[in-house]
């Protein structure tokens, strides 16, 4: 007699074997479903479970595989909304076949010839067994449309559609500002380009100050208005910042076409300037609502930022009523900071400089994508979900956001190189373009900075 012919065939008179049984078939069905009916019950059916369970975990296998060896690509897919939900509804087939089968063996275990004592506790097993897939599957449908959510908010409307690198760089201006109702347009605080080698992930940040002047356009409706340098413009100061404000209020119609293209006027006007200062095509924007910044900030837990420099929390006197000094500060050392702090260290003037704002900016940029790891936003995904939808606006489309976190993902390592476009280095009254085109280059074209070994320290004798 074989080991199976007791669990197919078993002696139903002994209360004993019958109980043995019972826990056999419901924890083995549990862990691999469709065991329960290949020993007990319907083979067929049995069969079919194991074979379609065997065949999901090969699919977990490849897909965990493909997260080491081609991440963009699978990156690619799942931030799709149609990706995830094709993935999602592959994982409740799996669950509702996991339920069936569970049910099933709870009926093969016969709970009326088991032992008395084992009766209650068998049943309350067999019914939690079958109840933990229905919570996996509540707390995956949860994930899934927060994931949806985000992606359809973010990504999901009006965008550039697919943008190739162009050679070999796939770059994304940043734009950071307020739209606050006490001025007209936005003008943004902080700009810059992060450009990424489309193979390596290599980033180059390049920081341009927002008070640049006398600076061309690429071609475009304000190369039309300036053919020359950005200069007696139509608005108080003809600084880099200002651009976006004066394509906002403009009435000429320029850039008509660019809510098809998911962004506005000010933006495209903005990337015409960031393109012609540095010499680079400019595939995305990525605009932040400084105003909704602390939102954000918190909803990741924080961030983590070494201070080198303190910080006063407050403005300078600009001749307001009631101005004082600042009293509180943002002390030198590791300093881990919320939503409202980080926004003062990102934003202060107190006396200080904007290119040390600009510092304190990309300090904060890294912080974050610092923080953007999984384990951190396990249980965050719909907080900061939210945060997002109202803090950040870009042309980046379904799937291409896939790819950029595949790329942030690489230059994580270390793989990055940092180009401020600020004095002593270059003159931001009057900017020598060529001589910023060749350092873009450079910068792209150079090697990361080696992180140091950690200093070895001698035994003491």
């Amino acid at each position: 007699m074989t080991l199976t012919l007791p669990l197919r065939y078993p002696d139903a008179s002994s209360p004993q074997l019958m109980t043995r049984r019972a826990w056999w078939l419901l924890v083995a069905n549990f862990f691999l479903p469709g065991t329960a009916q290949v020993l007990a019950g319907n083979r067929k059916f049995g069969r079919f479970m194991l074979s379609i369970w065997l065949g999901g975990i090969a699919a977990i296998l490849v897909v965990v595989l493909l997260a080491f060896v081609l991440r963009g690509p699978l990156l690619f897919v799942f931030s799709t909304t149609l990706g995830i939900t094709i993935a999602h509804l592959m994982l409740l087939f799996y669950i509702a076949m996991w339920v069936v089968s569970g049910l099933d063996a709870l009926r093969l275990v016969r709970i009326i010839k088991l032992e008395q004592v084992a009766r209650p506790l068998i049943a309350i097993v067999g019914v939690v067994l079958v109840a933990v897939p229905l919570v996996f599957a509540a707390v995956t449908s949860q994930v899934a449309n927060q994931g949806r959510s985000a992606i359809e908010g973010l990504f999901g409307g009006a965008s550039n559609g697919i943008q190739l690198p162009a050679d070999g760089q796939l770059n994304i201006m940043m734009l950071g500002g307020d739209r606050g109702d006490d001025r007209e347009g936005l003008r943004p605080d902080s700009i810059s380009v992060m450009s990424f080698n489309a193979f390596t992930g290599k980033l180059t940040t390049i920081g341009l100050p927002r008070a640049m002047e006398s600076f061309p356009f690429s071609e475009g409706p304000m190369q039309d208005l300036y053919p020359n340098l950005y200069e007696g413009c139509a608005v108080d100061v003809c600084y880099l910042n200002s651009v976006y404000t004066e394509a906002t209020i403009s009435e000429s119609g320029s850039y008509a076409d660019a809510a098809e293209k998911g962004s506005e006027p000010g933006i495209e006007a903005m990337r015409d300037a960031v393109e012609g200062i540095t010499g680079l095509s400019i595939q995305y924007y990525v605009l932040v609502d400084m105003a909704g910044f602390t939102e954000l900030i918190d909803a990741l837990g924080g961030v983590d930022i070494n201070v080198t420099e303190r910080v006063g929390i407050g403005i300078n006197d600009d001749g307001s009523p009631g101005w004082a000094p600042a009293t509180e500060f943002i002390e030198v050392g590791q300093q881990h900071m919320d939503g409202s702090t980080a926004l003062w260290y990102a934003r202060s003037r107190y006396e200080t400089t904007d290119f040390a704002r600009m510092e304190r900016q990309r300090q904060l940029q890294e912080a974050m994508v610092a923080t953007m790891t999984p384990s951190n936003l396990l249980g965050k995904i719909g907080p900061v979900t939210d945060a997002l939808e109202k803090v950040v606006q870009t042309d980046i489309p379904e799937g291409m956001i896939g790819y950029v976190g595949d790329l942030l993902l690489k230059s994580r390592s270390g793989n990055s190189v940092r180009l401020d476009i600020v004095p002593p280095n270059f003159d931001q009254g009057n900017p020598d373009i060529p001589a910023v085109h060749v350092a873009v280059q450079d910068a792209i074209a150079s090697d990361p900075p080696e992180v140091p070994a950690p200093e070895e320290t001698a035994p003491a004798e």
